[in-house]
């Protein structure tokens, strides 16, 4: 993917730079993507999450998209609402994390065989950092799959992601795996191509954990 230019401080700064557990505080009880959306998404993880695996469900909330019919070891949620991430059925346990503020993860090194983002990455102000440990808990080779779509809470997303296009966007995405430099090149796929205001479209930048 072409390369985004040098980010500056200020492309990772917010309209709404409180405590992010204050905005997250009240649940939000609902699926922040369409049907249509929704079920794009658990094709693609039916076809790429690893059968009896363990996978980090990263700023989890009430949904996590997953095929019911894929049988997985355990799926951990963590994110900042105790009470969505407990609504949330498909999910084995969940940890309460802010990665805003401390990106690394309360989790051992190389304790999961994939880790999906879904249709959160615009809210990370230390994206690289969160990458770098994401690569950090997964198993050498292990799958990260990075999901989009063009809805936002628009004061907490961040500057830069607002200000971009969605194929820019993952490249945007891309230019953070590299950047936390333990990933193989990623690969974007466009799920579900959109319509404005009828259809949510659906973006996946996927890659996998370096082997070595």
């Amino acid at each position: 993917m072409p390369q985004i230019p040098p980010l500056c401080p200020e492309h990772l700064h917010r309209l709404d730079e409180s405590e992010d557990e204050l905005f997250y505080e009240m649940p939000r009880q609902v699926a922040h993507i369409d049907d249509n959306a929704q079920a794009a998404l658990a094709q693609f993880f039916r076809q790429a999450l690893p059968v009896g695996g363990e996978v980090l469900d990263l700023m989890s909330s009430r949904f996590s998209h997953l095929p019911p019919d894929l049988s997985l070891a355990s799926v951990v949620g963590l994110g900042l609402n105790g009470k969505e991430l407990v609504a949330n059925e498909q999910l084995s346990g969940h940890v309460l994390h802010n990665l805003n503020r401390t990106p690394r993860m309360p989790f051992i090194d190389g304790r999961f065989d994939a880790c999906l983002l879904t249709v959160s990455v615009q809210y990370l102000i230390r994206p690289v950092e969160v990458f770098h440990d994401v690569a950090r808990v997964l198993r050498p080779g292990a799958p990260f799959l990075i999901s989009y779509s063009n809805r936002m809470f628009p004061t907490k997303a961040v500057r830069i992601w607002q200000a971009l296009g969605e194929t820019e966007r993952a490249r945007l995405v891309a230019f953070y795996l590299e950047e936390a430099g333990e990933f193989e090149q990623s690969a974007m796929e466009t799920l579900v191509e959109g319509e404005l205001g009828v259809v949510d479209p659906v973006i996946m930048v996927h890659t996998r954990r370096k082997a070595g």
